[in-house]
């Protein structure tokens, strides 16, 4: 499957480092917080087990009651939910528009579904950790606009998938869903090999390779710092996403789409750069939703499946989904 050619190690290296410069020999160092950013541990019913978001607030927040609309931001695979916040430049926008809470949540490489089976005592409904868990405590313990129209959900790669996936299947959450680079035929792709008896294949790495990643992995291990879900093994559920054509198919965008009545679909963005081999995908459902006479924002620019162009994109994305959800909450003309 051509997603799974992306993962491979230098690809892992760039998403879990971000934006620090790696010289020879040289130690990495963990990117800073910027302003305004916090960290958040509570326990996941949904996947039995404590978890962590990072949340970026207003300036003002501490200082007023005023309620404000949430983006909930989710990162791609292998990555973690701090490299939106401290390496792709998410928390900076997020305190240029200063009137809107970013919440940054972790899923793991789980592609953000619930498994059809889980292994090893593990349970692992991470749609849920997300759908129920994390928005349910971040509108019980901060002042949101706890309502559709204050709630947009966007994502890169895996998790601008995952974005499409949840919010076609719970549109009265959200009024506005986003995807920059994302892998959005990973549902029809699965339903594919399902159908065909093919297993997905990972790329195998070299020994120096192997010996690379573990060294990566260890790092930004202690950087996530949630115990029993921080290096990539333990942050890869054990069981099986889909089973069956039919589950995939209920999370594929392609598909649910055409489930959402009219007068529930959420506000549509998409971008991906045209150096990236996902852009394709972003193109087909562009088309989809033209024959289809369905609003959305659509972007292309130049640029490759990497930090450097979702250092660009997220300022676009959030600037407009911002603007969607004050406008649907009455705050313009």
């Amino acid at each position: 499957m051509k997603l799974f050619i992306l993962m491979r190690v230098m690809f892992a290296l760039v998403l879990l480092l971000g934006p620090v410069a790696q010289a020879q020999n040289a130690q990495p160092v963990a990117a800073p917080r910027p302003p305004g950013l916090e960290t958040v541990e509570f326990f996941s019913t949904a996947v039995d087990r404590m978890m962590k978001f990072d949340i970026v607030f207003p300036s003002d927040y501490w200082e007023t009651e005023n309620r404000y609309p949430v983006l909930y931001l989710l990162h791609g695979y292998m990555q973690n939910y701090t490299v939106w916040g401290r390496n792709l430049a998410a928390g900076f926008y997020a305190r240029n528009l200063d009137d809107l809470i970013l919440v940054l949540p972790d899923g793991g490489n789980s592609w953000f579904v619930n498994y059809a089976r889980s292994e090893d005592g593990q349970t692992n409904n991470w749609e849920d950790h997300i759908i129920e868990d994390v928005i349910n405590y971040v509108d019980q313990n901060f002042r949101t606009e706890a309502r559709r129209e204050g709630r947009a959900i966007s994502g890169l790669s895996m998790g601008g998938f995952g974005a499409f996936a949840m919010g076609l299947r719970h549109p009265e959450m959200f009024i506005s869903i986003g995807s920059t680079s994302g892998a959005l035929s990973y549902a029809r792709s699965s339903a594919a090999s399902i159908a065909s008896g093919l297993e997905s294949q990972t790329q195998q790495r070299s020994p120096q390779e192997e010996m690379q990643f573990a060294e990566a992995d260890a790092f930004i291990a202690e950087i996530i710092a949630i115990p029993g879900f921080s290096n990539q093994d333990e942050r890869t559920p054990k069981g099986t996403r889909f089973e069956t054509e039919e589950q995939a198919k209920a999370y594929d965008p392609f598909e649910i789409i055409y489930n959402v009545p009219r007068s529930q679909m959420p506000h549509i963005y998409i971008d991906s750069g045209t150096e990236d081999g996902l852009i394709a995908e972003a193109r087909e459902l562009a088309q989809l939703l033209m024959v289809n006479n369905v609003p959305f924002d659509y972007m292309q620019a130049r640029g490759a499946h990497n930090a450097e162009y979702w250092r660009r994109s997220i300022g676009h994305m959030m600037t407009i989904q911002h603007e969607v959800m004050r406008r649907a909450l009455g705050n313009r003309p």
